[in-house]
């Protein structure tokens, strides 16, 4: 021990290093072993490895075995890793449900990836939590320092990039980060300043696609589908912008900004004529959600029996509790609720049940294959002969042949969207559709 240094101080700067609940060293304390890596190996660069890991559905096991078995299987996970370490090697606990490792002698991507599968594998076995059992699986991202240029935060902000990869990807999967991470990240961050700034300006507007009635193919409704075409960027494609709005927390602001354009255009419309718009997952967790909607419809002065609220299978499950008290909250002002997506989420018939939908929408992955697979032509049949029982009405996505409308007729689904009714378009040229549909004394599909 230094001189000077009292036993109690060592004390308290090892416990400033450790984390409280596994004993593995803590954000600090990996910090300082990977700068005295990279030190030792100035002169001499050879490459190393260091990783994030994440353990996949974390959140779900605590909330249903509670904090204390959440904190064993995490005493438990830890240990595991722990032992999977050699003498040369470092792990630490960097966040809730988040490690870190370090390998000094781990040199190329591919020992990377198969160190860090190793780690999945030795963490997929059961937990222990009393009486019971419970599995986890984790994500791992990883970096490798290759020059002297890279410093700790680089090397863990490459982690952290490969592993939100990883994540994006599936459970249990690993990224090694890779040049071409790096520009998709510079490009993510572009756009998500491009689009902060087009919802403070109000550069995203809504387009609308019909929705009709398949046996008079009378226009019944529209869509609301947010489209922005940014200065510099050009075209972006709500594929893409909509879940960069989703991650980085924009959704919020950009859905009351295209809710808000939609009902003002929609005032416009014949009044038999309903507007449907789609709530992110996000949205269905935060209990304001009701009260920006309403408050929206009152500004604009739009009749909340008029619109159709769109939630989808996966929104449903991240926080089913919370979704349902939304959804409560908008049927009864008179706003109908739809389930978009059906069949290809993550939810179950149970929650048809338990949720009280007015409609649901059979995704098009089901349509696209309705003429050559007897599968989903089985499928869509039951799907509506059970939303007649439940007292529901239906409408089929992703129509682009006749063929296809006249199959879902013959079947009896009643409601219809797809480019063979109409691409989306603007507010303009929407009221110019539906002027000059009326003009012909129905509101059939645009010509």
């Amino acid at each position: 021990m230094p001189i000077g240094v009292s036993h109690s101080d060592r004390e308290t700067a090892d416990l400033a290093f450790t984390d409280a609940l596994t004993g593995l060293g803590n954000q600090r304390r990996f910090f300082d072993k990977v700068e005295r890596l990279i030190g030792d190996r100035a002169e001499d660069p050879a490459p190393f490895t260091v990783g994030i890991l994440d353990l996949d559905g974390f959140k779900p096991i605590n909330d249903l075995f509670g904090h204390r078995a959440g904190d064993d299987i995490l005493i438990q996970v830890a240990m595991r890793l722990r032992a999977a370490c050699d003498g040369y090697s470092a792990v630490a606990r960097i966040g809730a449900d988040e490690f870190a490792f370090l390998y000094p002698l781990v040199f190329s991507e591919d020992a990377a990836a198969e160190k860090a599968r190793m780690l999945i594998e030795i963490l997929s076995a059961p937990y222990d939590v009393g009486e019971r059992t419970a599995r986890l699986s984790a994500s791992v991202g990883c970096s490798l320092f290759h020059s002297s240029d890279d410093t700790t935060e680089t090397l863990v902000r490459k982690a952290e990039t490969a592993l939100y990869h990883a994540k994006r990807s599936g459970r249990g999967r690993v990224v090694v980060y890779t040049r071409e991470m790096e520009e998709a990240a510079k490009r993510v961050t572009r756009i998500e300043q491009a689009l902060r700034r087009a919802v403070a300006a109000g550069d995203v507007a809504p387009h609308f696609q019909p929705i009709v009635d398949l046996n008079s193919r009378r226009t019944i409704g529209f869509e609301a589908l947010a489209r922005w075409t940014d200065r510099d960027l050009g075209f972006v494609s709500p594929a893409v912008f909509i879940p960069i709005a989703e991650e980085r927390g924009i959704i919020g602001p950009l859905s009351q900004l295209v809710l808000r354009k939609a009902a003002e255009a929609a005032r416009s419309w014949p009044k038999e004529m309903f507007l449907s718009f789609n709530l992110s997952p996000s949205q269905l967790v935060d209990q304001n959600t009701g009260l920006h909607i309403l408050s929206i419809l009152e500004r604009t002065g739009f009749d909340p029996r008029r619109l159709e609220i769109e939630i989808t299978e996966t929104g449903l499950m991240t926080d089913p509790a919370s979704a349902e008290k939304i959804v409560e909250d908008l049927r009864r002002v008179g706003i109908r609720v739809s389930l978009d997506d059906f069949g290809t989420g993550q939810s179950s018939l149970g929650r048809l049940r338990e949720f009280r939908f007015d409609k649901l929408k059979i995704d098009r992955a089901f349509v696209a294959s309705i003429l050559e697979d007897r599968p989903s032509e089985h499928i869509i049949r039951a799907i509506l002969a059970m939303c007649e029982g439940l007292g529901m009405d239906v409408v089929a996505e992703g129509i682009e042949m006749e063929a296809q409308a006249e199959r879902l007729t013959q079947f009896g689904c009643a409601g219809g969207q797809g480019y063979l009714f109409g691409r989306p378009a603007d507010a303009a040229a929407t009221l110019g559709y539906l002027r000059e549909a009326h003009r012909g004394g129905s509101f059939a599909r645009a010509v």
